[in-house]
């Protein structure tokens, strides 16, 4: 039996590698290697401002919005923030794709970025810069640096089903769901950011605000997979 085939979002960035030293579409490795032990198979999926985005979702099983950028807040109404950075050409891309995905009824991941984009689909606006609110930054403590606390998901939610009660989580991000639209917030971190979004209306769609990818927790992806 064929395995399922899951979109994963791709950047575009500068990058280096052997004598190259350009522009190129990628994704950490990690997210490709949960996809495959969830039981799939991954497909990269570079920005692009898809006007055939039906045809590409008709031919996926499943959809996991990568993390990475910041998303324009041009699209919930706002002005940027200092310190936000956008990318424009992600920001279309995946919104039609999602916009595709969720007219199919078809099961979607979003992680950190990824949850964002959920929320502002779904009519949700973001906090542009966490610290100015919380007063530290704990959720990225230093380039390159995941930050580590707990987060507890509402009983009988998606969320909970997939992570139980609470347990502890990676995260790295300096913005985060201030309103979830249409969406149902099912995690909050001990700070009460908002972890974990889903609309139970639909057969699967999960945004958690960490980093499950790179901790190695296969968990979301495989329940992404078995909705597919």
């Amino acid at each position: 039996m064929a395995r399922p085939i899951v979109g994963v979002t791709a950047y575009v960035e500068p990058a280096r590698w052997g004598v190259w030293d350009t522009r190129a579409v990628l994704v950490p490795e990690a997210y490709v290697r949960m996809v495959r032990a969830a039981g799939a198979r991954a497909v990269v999926l570079p920005p692009d401002d898809l006007d055939d985005a039906a045809a590409l979702i008709g031919r996926l099983d499943g959809l996991v919005l990568a993390g990475g950028a910041d998303i324009d807040p041009g699209r919930y109404g706002a002005t940027a923030h200092p310190t936000t950075k956008v990318r424009p050409d992600r920001d279309s891309g995946e919104l039609a794709l999602l916009d595709a995905a969720l007219e199919a009824d078809l099961p979607v991941l979003g992680v950190c970025r990824g949850m964002e984009l959920l929320a502002v689909a779904y009519g949700g606006t973001l906090i542009q810069h966490l610290p100015d609110v919380l007063g530290n930054g704990r959720h990225q403590p230093a380039p390159g640096v995941y930050g580590a606390h707990p987060a507890r998901f509402a009983a009988g939610s998606c969320a909970e089903r997939v992570f139980g009660a609470a347990g502890e989580v990676n995260s790295y991000h300096h913005q985060a769901v201030d309103s979830p639209g249409k969406l149902t917030v099912t995690g909050w971190a001990d700070d009460e950011v908002i972890e974990a979004v889903e609309d139970p209306a639909r057969r699967f769609v999960l945004g958690v605000q960490w980093h499950p990818e790179e901790a190695g927790d296969v968990r979301p992806f495989a329940a992404l997979v078995a909705a597919a």
